[in-house]
C-alpha cells in the first residue's frame, strides 16, 4: 500500500520547485552584464531573460524592453524558451494527477491501488518535467559560460549568470526529487501464494457403492 506521508511530502516538493519554475520562466535575470573588465562602466547593469531585456541605473531607473520577433532571438533562446514552457505544462498535468491519485483526497477512483497507479504517474510527469526545466537551464548556462570564454566577443558584451538561472536549477531538483517520491508510490504485484488442498474432514468418506443396494 502506498505510504500517504510520503505522497505528500512529494507533492509538497513538486510543487514547490514547479512554482520555482514557472517564476524563473517569466524573470528577466538570466543573464546579467558582467563588470570583470576595468573599463566596465558600472552606473547602468544590464540583464536579459526569455521575454525581455532590461537596463538599471544607478539613479533607481529601470527600463525593460520586449522582445517583439520571436524568429529574431537566437536558437537557444528560443529553445529554452519552449523548454521552460513545457516544463510548466507538464507539471500543471502532473500536479491534477497527484491530487487525484493522493491517498488522502476522496476525488477519482476508490480502488486504493488504482489510486497510487494515478500518483505514481504523476510522479512520473513531474520527473518529465523537473528534467524539462534542468536542461533548459543547463543550455543557457552553457551558452553564458562559451560566451564569456569567447574571446572575439566584447567585453561589454559578456554577461555572468543571473538569479533567475539558480533559481530554476533549484526548482528542478525540487520537482525531481517530489516526482521520484510519488513514483515510488507505485504498487507492486504481489506474489501468488501456493493454494494447498483443503484437507477433508476426519470420518467423511465417499459413499461406497454397498449404499445404494
Amino acid at each position: 500500500m502506498a505510504n500517504g506521508g510520503l505522497q505528500v511530502l512529494g507533492l509538497g516538493l513538486a510543487l514547490a520547485g514547479w512554482g520555482a519554475l514557472v517564476v524563473a520562466t517569466a524573470l528577466p535575470q538570466w543573464q546579467v552584464s558582467s563588470f570583470a573588465g576595468d573599463s566596465i562602466i558600472t552606473a547602468v547593469a544590464t540583464y536579459q531573460g526569455l521575454w525581455m531585456a532590461c537596463a538599471s541605473q544607478s539613479t533607481g531607473q529601470l527600463q525593460c524592453k520586449t522582445f517583439d520577433s520571436l524568429l529574431a532571438l537566437p536558437g537557444f533562446v528560443q529553445a529554452t524558451r519552449a523548454l521552460m514552457v513545457a516544463a510548466g505544462v507538464l507539471g500543471l498535468v502532473a500536479v491534477g494527477l497527484a491530487v487525484v491519485g493522493m491517498k488522502c483526497t476522496r476525488c477519482g477512483d476508490d480502488d486504493p491501488r488504482r489510486k497510487a497507479g494515478t500518483a505514481a504517474a504523476g510522479g512520473g510527469v513531474f520527473l518529465l518535467s523537473g528534467l524539462a526545466g534542468l536542461v533548459a537551464c543547463s543550455w543557457y548556462a552553457h551558452r553564458i559560460v562559451t560566451n564569456f570564454y569567447n574571446p572575439t566577443v566584447p567585453v561589454n558584451s559578456k554577461y555572468e549568470f543571473g538569479s533567475a538561472i539558480f533559481l530554476g536549477w533549484a526548482g528542478a531538483a525540487l520537482v525531481l526529487l517530489g516526482g521520484a517520491m510519488l513514483a515510488c508510490s507505485c504498487p507492486r504485484g504481489k506474489a501468488p501464494g501456493r493454494a494447498y488442498p483443503r484437507s477433508k474432514a476426519p470420518g467423511s468418506q465417499p459413499p461406497s457403492n454397498r449404499e445404494y443396494v
